[in-house]
């Protein structure tokens, strides 16, 4: 066995074979971008090395540099993950050339199988069943329409060398085969730099499901039973499971064969995966062999209880497969969700920017667990624009795949992200959706459940009160957290008077709605909660249980929720679902000189409770600066306009006067300011 490999990649894979390697004794080598410097994988790994700037193909696609890194390090071995080297033919060659063992297939493999037309051949002659279809090298339009109208329509267009759902087109008619075929050919040539392109027959409610194999340099082959990918947006995976809903032992047999045969017919070694397409009557078609380690990999590992990375590293080290077919038991059934940092309702945009919060639910990393999370991220961490949008992936096991279900919706409740845009609260929809909940799979789920998938959050005036309710739970908490330890009873929050009920007013803005809202305090911290018009009073009752988490009593009803502050934001996370929220409060932008100076002055006579800047920080709009405290209530005062704080006027206790100044913030300049 190996004392020490190279991980050739970064976030959650590099990480996840880190922890594989370690549990077996093997030193591992990390390499870095300058955008990486101090990223999750360096600090999982026992050495690091820098191998260039941000862009990928100044990186991580940097073969030579990689290489490199690995005989300076005394790497005996380089696992590449997923993505970047793991399905570069060369660099395969060039580690075998170096005598650095490429823990994966013989570069001829992946040769075989990076051309999904040439697969396609060597697929029919090991009697792999094919969709019907053109797959051979003349390229000419004409013949190209020709044999599109022989087969009948629909048909698939598709990039012979492609992936990931580029160059490649549904054509529903003759009359459309032209145009389609000349925005596919432009596409592959921009992305793979190569137009050449297959045609078959369209599977009209196609299943997406694949066959994990393993083969050793002994000439022994398994397979791990199946995942169904079916979930997709954009021809890429959102959710995968194990075992696929609906396979029959016989079906399971017959693709587990077939998908042997596709690995034994290219000599494959090590982990693949044999993509097939299945209509709905159980009928399967090869479409492509992955010669890599795949995304969804746990799923398979919850329902084996195998560890996959480790089977590579043992196979790799010129080891038998440490399993023979009979020995292999499928076990409940498991299913993950990708996290990922996207806007779904903006056609499933990335989304970049800082992880203010980052809270997982209990579970474990990188091993088989009944809740497991897989990340190369940390809260604090940048999202950057030039790695996979991929935060972290969910696995969820049960008995059956009922119980998986709700363990997988009960998951994703506690998984709580802010700062930037993502998929959690869509990944919730699905899960509820009729067709996923009731295994209704095809790779057009997500369009065919758009109404339910895309539809805005419930803001009925009950789910209102509970999101009102957690607003008000947190911010008295902050301002409890101010006057703590003081004894002068004229600074409490209490909301105390010699005589009648102290009323607060609100507004709020909750998912684009405005509301307002009334909080009437009581004695020994006793409320009621008014929102809107026409609800009538609740009463209140809020106990913190940690610094963002609240049990919350309203009415007769009690829920337990977490609320994360970002200055007037308020993002509430609860069994029911997510809501960000704003809470408007007059005061804190009563003193803004919208002149855009950046002055910052006290609408009445107050005290200074906090400073939150100090000289020459930068600031953004809307930033919470300073906190003033006025008729017994705290008040969050926010940077008027993107720029520099030049000079701090006040101290914290200060009395200050109506109309005082507190800040100067000097303004910068946006982009396109003339």
């Amino acid at each position: 066995m190996f004392t020490k490999i190279l991980i050739a990649n970064r976030g959650e894979i590099a990480c996840r074979v880190a922890a594989t390697a370690r549990r077996m004794g093997i030193r591992t080598v990390a390499v870095y971008s300058d955008a990486d410097a101090h990223a999750a994988h360096v600090q999982a790994c026992d050495e690091a090395v820098h191998i260039g700037g941000p862009a990928p193909r100044d990186s991580y696609l940097q073969a030579d540099r990689i290489l490199a890194a690995a005989l300076a390090t005394g790497a005996q071995a380089v696992h590449p993950g997923y993505g970047f080297m793991s399905e570069n033919e060369d660099f395969a060659q060039a580690c075998a050339k170096a005598g650095v063992v490429f823990i994966g297939p013989p570069a001829s493999a992946i040769a075989a199988m990076g051309s999904k037309s040439a697969a396609k051949a060597l697929m029919e002659k090991a009697n792999v069943p094919l969709v019907p279809g053109y797959h051979g090298d003349k390229q000419d339009p004409a013949f190209l329409k020709e044999q599109a109208d022989r087969m009948g329509y629909p048909v698939l267009i598709k990039a012979s060398a492609g992936g990931g759902g580029k160059g490649m087109r549904a054509v529903q008619a003759s009359a459309d085969f032209e145009a389609a075929l000349a925005s596919c050919k432009r596409e592959a040539l921009a992305s793979f730099g190569d137009d050449h392109v297959l045609v078959e027959r369209y599977v009209t409610r196609p299943r997406h499901i694949e066959i994990q194999v393993f083969g050793d340099t002994h000439g022994n082959y398994v397979h791990l039973f199946e995942r169904d990918c079916s979930v997709q947006r954009r021809h890429q995976k959102v959710l995968e499971e194990a075992p696929a809903p609906g396979m029959t032992a016989e079906r399971r047999a017959e693709m587990g064969a077939a998908a042997i045969a596709a690995a034994r017919s290219v000599g494959y070694v090590g982990a693949g995966t044999v993509e097939f397409i299945a209509e709905q009557d159980g009928k399967f078609y090869f479409m492509e062999m992955n010669t890599r380690l795949q995304v969804e990999h746990p799923v398979t590992e919850a329902i084996t209880g195998l560890d996959l990375v480790e089977w590579q590293l043992r196979v790799a080290a010129g080891e038998p497969l440490p399993k023979q077919q009979h020995e292999l038991a499928i076990r409940g059934h498991a299913i993950e969700a990708r996290i990922c940092a996207e806007n779904p309702a903006n056609q499933f945009l990335p989304a970049t920017g800082k992880m203010n919060v980052y809270r997982t639910p209990t579970s474990n990393a990188f091993h088989v667990a009944p809740v497991r999370v897989d990340s190369g991220v940390r809260e604090g961490d940048e999202i950057t624009p030039y790695y996979d949008s991929m935060i972290a992936k969910l696995i969820v096991w049960g008995h059956n795949r009922e119980q998986a279900l709700a363990q997988l919706d009960a998951a994703l409740s506690e998984m709580h992200i802010t700062g930037l845009a993502n998929n959690v609260a869509f990944l919730r929809r699905i899960v509820s959706s009729q067709a996923f909940s009731q295994a209704d799979l095809d790779t057009a789920l997500i369009e065919r459940e758009r109404e339910h998938l895309f539809a805005a959050p419930d803001q009925g005036p009950a789910a209102t009160s509970w999101t009102v309710a957690a607003i008000m739970a947190r911010q008295m908490a902050d301002e409890a957290q101010h006057t703590s330890g003081q004894q002068d009873p004229w600074n409490q929050h209490d909301g105390w008077r010699v005589h009648g009920i102290a009323r607060r007013h609100l507004q709020l803005d909750i998912e684009g709605q405005r509301t307002s809202a009334v909080l009437s305090y009581g004695a020994a911290g006793q409320f009621e909660l008014q929102v809107g018009q026409t609800e009538s009073a609740q009463p209140l009752r809020v106990h913190r249980l940690s610094a963002d988490r609240f049990d919350i009593n309203l009415g007769q009803h009690r829920r337990t929720v977490s609320v994360y502050r970002d200055g007037e934001q308020f993002h509430v996370f609860a069994p029911q679902g997510q809501v960000q929220a704003r809470l408007i409060d007059p005061l804190a932008h009563a003193g803004d000189d919208h002149s855009g100076s950046g002055k910052l002055a006290a609408l009445m006579p107050g005290r200074v409770v906090a400073l939150l800047v100090q000289a020459g920080q930068a600031v953004k709009a809307g930033q919470p600066v300073a906190v003033t405290e006025a008729m017994k209530m705290e008040h969050t005062l926010n940077a008027p306009v993107d720029g520099i704080v030049t000079e701090v006027l006040c101290a914290v206790g200060d009395q200050v006067p109506e109309g005082a100044e507190l800040l100067r913030i000097e303004a910068q300049a946006t982009p396109g300011d003339a």
